[in-house]
């Protein structure tokens, strides 16, 4: 080959080197990217039928951190450590999982009446009659909510009650003649006390197994009021503690 041909060849074969990396490094970042590996769940629900509960919050609790996890299996890992943290009295903890799957789904009735029990066992009513609520709306068959939320409904209605007559007597104050009975009126905790004594003895006469016990009954407390006024003033007498032996008296040994 002549010289001038050869360095021709040469140089058309280095110039088309650039070339053909810059289509090798095309075709490499083309490539379809590989899938992101789907996150296992099985430890998760092995721990959780095991019902181990330090596995549970390990090996739930990596599945709950982990950003590529599945919904489903989000959801389901916060119920299974939500479990372990009532079991062990962590109330609070339970709620926050539970509160944490139903933002991932909304419609889950059960998790709406269980984090509803949780509140309930803490004493937040309002929220627990919410939750109730919540589930019976989306579920109006779901046999426990509207379980929960009558028992719940008829509890706040009583204390609504209670509240209402809360530090008044059984007896009209304005009529109130005797020391004994204004004492009452002007005390609070004594004005339960004598409600509380009242309905007491209304219920025992109610329950007394025939017409004599039911006026032996009576007698007794008609007794218990005559001593009651007799006996406020005098020296050693102690109003309180009369009351509350007479309710103890009237409530049995069990306190019913």
């Amino acid at each position: 080959m002549q010289p001038c041909r050869r360095g021709a060849v040469i140089l058309a074969t280095l110039t088309a080197w650039p070339i053909l990396l810059a289509v090798e490094a095309y075709a490499v970042g083309a490539a379809e990217p590989a899938k992101e590996p789907v996150v296992d769940a099985a430890a998760c629900i092995a721990a959780s039928e095991a019902q181990d509960g330090d596995k549970v919050l390990t090996e739930c609790g990596a599945l709950i951190d982990n950003p590529k996890t599945a919904k489903s299996d989000r959801i389901n890992a916060l119920i299974a450590r939500a479990s372990i943290y009532i079991v062990r009295g962590e109330t609070d903890r339970a709620i926050a999982d539970y509160g944490t799957a139903l933002q991932l789904d909304p419609t889950l009735a059960n998790i709406f009446n269980a984090r509803g029990e949780l509140y309930r066992k803490k004493g937040d009513r309002p929220k627990a009659l919410a939750d109730f609520a919540s589930a019976l709306r989306l579920n109006p068959d779901h046999v426990g909510a509207r379980s929960n939320y009558r028992a719940l409904a008829l509890e706040l209605e009583r204390l609504g009650a209670q509240m209402a007559v809360a530090g008044r007597p059984s007896f009209n104050c304005a009529a109130a003649r005797r020391a004994a009975e204004k004492a009452i009126c002007a005390d609070p905790e004594l004005a339960n006390l004598d409600r509380e004594i009242d309905g007491s003895h209304a219920r025992a006469v109610r329950e007394a197994p025939g017409p004599a016990a039911a006026r032996a009954l009576q007698r007794e407390q008609d007794a218990f009021i005559a001593r009651r006024n007799a006996d406020f003033g005098r020296s050693g007498y102690d109003l309180k503690k009369a009351m509350q032996d007479r309710l103890r008296r009237l409530n049995g040994a069990d306190g019913y």
